[in-house]
């Protein structure tokens, strides 16, 4: 294991986890984690380890929006600025930079063929990203060589079946504090996690950008179909943060994604987390990637 430090392509601050198998080798897993969480979970450790047996290297990160509430550092003319992040202030769509940012830290190292793992909300960040590089019709995406999608939901839905009846009502209160140019927290009902108005404001309004999931037979999934390289799709059926069955989701999914080269499963027993299941998610994962 060996620490990395990279910069954003806005010039943020961050450091990861690089696990390196005992030989070189040009593959590795990109990982972008999700909501309040940081790159030292032992799913990271048990998917590193296994993927290290299969001569591929494994990167997590802490993202701008790691934890709940942080700082975090930008260089400008050698002085440091400071602002607040973590998942209670973080605007999503940012993630591009965090991850754009690791992956030319990583070409910089030396990988060419790089798999990006998403959770949760790094999922929506992984597609988000990857379809921005698309727009940009970039060399980067040369470098992709797979992306892998674990437990992504649809969030603006979930925050509205969260809140329920509350919606409205705390949808007009963080429009109010925008008016007044207030970004302080909303009440702690607002959301699962402590959370910014701007943020807050992202996930139930300013969502065009992310709003692409609505999980239904009658949604062609237009930008999961915009992938066009090899997908991986897992979800648990335990708890998942999910509006359908989880086989229901998947027969779905297997019905409206048009990738040749996709692999959309759940695991039987598997939580949002993934806990006590990391090594089937892991073996799932390292023969998606070892398939020819």
């Amino acid at each position: 294991m060996e620490k990395i430090d990279f910069i954003a392509t806005d010039g943020i601050e961050l450091c990861g986890i690089l696990y390196k198998g005992k030989e070189k080798t040009d593959k590795i897993i990109l990982a972008v984690h999700g909501m309040t969480s940081n790159c030292f979970k032992k799913r990271d450790d048990i998917i590193a380890k296994k993927a290290n047996e299969e001569k591929i290297d494994y990167f997590c990160f802490n993202n701008r929006g790691s934890e709940i509430v942080k700082y975090i550092s930008k260089n400008i003319n050698g002085k440091k600025e400071k602002s607040l992040a973590g998942t209670a202030y973080e605007d999503v769509l940012e993630g591009y930079e965090d991850i754009v940012g690791a992956i030319l830290k990583l070409k910089e190292l030396g990988y060419s063929k790089i798999y990006l793992q998403g959770h949760s909300l790094g999922s929506t960040k992984v597609v988000y990203t990857y379809n921005e590089l698309k727009e940009e019709e970039t060399d980067i995406l040369n470098n992709i060589k797979g992306i892998i999608l674990l437990s992504l939901i649809d969030i603006p839905m979930a925050v509205k079946f969260y809140l329920g009846k509350n919606y409205e009502t705390y949808l007009k209160l963080a429009e109010e504090k925008e008016e007044k140019g207030i970004n302080d927290l909303m009440p702690k009902n607002a959301f699962i996690h402590p959370i910014s108005v701007k943020t807050f404001l992202r996930y139930v309004r300013d969502n065009k950008d992310i709003d692409f999931v609505k999980y239904g037979s009658d949604n062609e999934m237009e930008i999961l179909n915009k992938i066009d390289i090899p997908l991986f799709m897992r979800w648990g059926n335990d708890n998942e943060m999910i509006a359908q069955k989880a086989e229901e989701l998947v027969t779905i999914l297997n019905n409206i994604i048009t990738n040749p080269s996709k692999d959309i499963d759940y695991i039987d027993g598997a939580n949002h987390g993934y806990d006590g299941k990391e090594e089937i998610l892991s073996e799932e994962i390292i023969k998606f990637i070892n398939r020819k």
